[in-house]
């Protein structure tokens, strides 16, 4: 006889839920195979969603215990096109005794809601292309945006473009 399956409850995230959320960060990174370049801490992430001038949101999916067993951390991003705000999800991870519980739709629906009660157009997300939550994403509608070809600027390259900014001119007093 196998245990009914315990649909988690959604909530944003709270300070105390932090060091949980920062395990599945490193969770996720194992998984998708790059452990060694995870490096945020409780501290990093603590300031990020609570200090003066937060500019990252999470929810997690918790078990009947309260323990987070999923999140989704995210922040707002701007169409230009439509001049209204969106959700750019940057990760959603559900550990793998949670998954089949209804956990990563919950932490979804969860940010759609967001979108729709604020006027926001789209949620959208980068996925590794060899993820089986491919699936998934297709299953609620979900459609790969396969004409967009995503950009990073990183490391030397980045300091090096910073380097030929142009200061701002600075204003005399008159």
């Amino acid at each position: 006889m196998t245990s009914p399956v315990t649909v988690p409850t959604i909530r944003p995230v709270r300070p105390e839920d932090v060091p949980a959320v920062v395990a599945m960060v490193h969770e996720l990174a194992a998984y998708e195979r790059a452990p060694e370049q995870c490096h945020l801490t409780a501290e990093q992430l603590d300031v990020a969603l609570f200090g003066p001038e937060p500019a990252l949101y999470g929810h997690v999916a918790v078990d009947a215990a309260d323990e987070p067993v999923g999140f989704a951390l995210w922040f707002l991003n701007f169409s230009t096109w439509a001049g209204v705000h969106g959700i750019y999800l940057e990760d959603l991870y559900v550990r793998p005794d949670a998954r089949g519980t209804g956990a990563g739709r919950l932490l979804l629906a969860a940010l759609a809601a967001i979108c729709v009660e604020r006027g926001y157009q789209r949620l959208e997300w980068w996925m590794i292309n060899w993820n089986p939550a491919a699936r998934f994403y297709a299953a609620i509608g979900a459609t790969p945006m396969d004409e967009w070809t995503p950009y990073r600027l990183a490391g030397a390259a980045l300091g090096e473009l910073a380097a030929q900014a142009t200061p701002a001119p600075t204003r005399s007093a008159d």
